[in-house]
């Protein structure tokens, strides 16, 4: 009977660990700028299944959505135009979401790579990492362009920067 209940607290002391290890993301705040016209915005709507264990990054999971219609540059007509059709089409693209293919460390942090849809089109990105108490800090650069919203025509003129704040769970 005691080797039941060792073998019992055994399972329930690496159930806890397990639980421990594994974070997910309570909440996000993104921001960005369009270079090429020295535009500051943010996207929110944030929802994520995310699964990350800090302690062995390669087996985490970064999956994520926003909303579109939360899209905000500090100018209501400017907002307005970019979630219309020409740009983001928020009515038929309500959604920008980010899977991850692989995370892996790096001297100063880790990166994820994955693959991030936007307009119905899905490109590889990789973002990269910090971590800072329990919030891991993010960089990425894209252009918009590739993914159908060409604000300008040349693609370098589209580049977009853009980061993330996520607070673990």
């Amino acid at each position: 009977m005691k080797s039941r209940w060792i073998v019992f607290l055994v399972l329930a002391l690496l159930q806890s660990t397990l639980v421990l290890a594994q974070n997910g993301i309570s909440s996000a705040e993104i921001t960005f700028t369009f270079v090429s016209k020295d535009v500051d915005g943010s996207i929110s709507g944030f929802s994520s299944s995310s699964a990350i264990d800090l302690d062995n990054l390669s087996t985490s999971e970064f999956k994520g959505t926003v909303s579109v219609e939360t899209l905000k540059t500090g100018n209501f007509l400017r907002d307005w135009s970019l979630k219309g059709k020409k740009y983001f089409n928020a009515d038929d693209y309500p959604e920008i979401s980010f899977a991850s293919t692989s995370v892996t460390n790096t001297d100063t942090g880790f990166e994820v790579t994955g693959d991030l849809t936007l307009k119905g089109k899905s490109k590889p990105i990789t973002i990269d990492f910090t971590r800072k108490a329990n919030q891991v800090i993010g960089t990425t650069t894209l252009f918009s362009s590739d993914f159908g919203i060409d604000i300008k025509k040349e693609r370098k003129d589209n580049e977009v920067i853009v980061n993330f704040l996520l607070t673990l769970q």
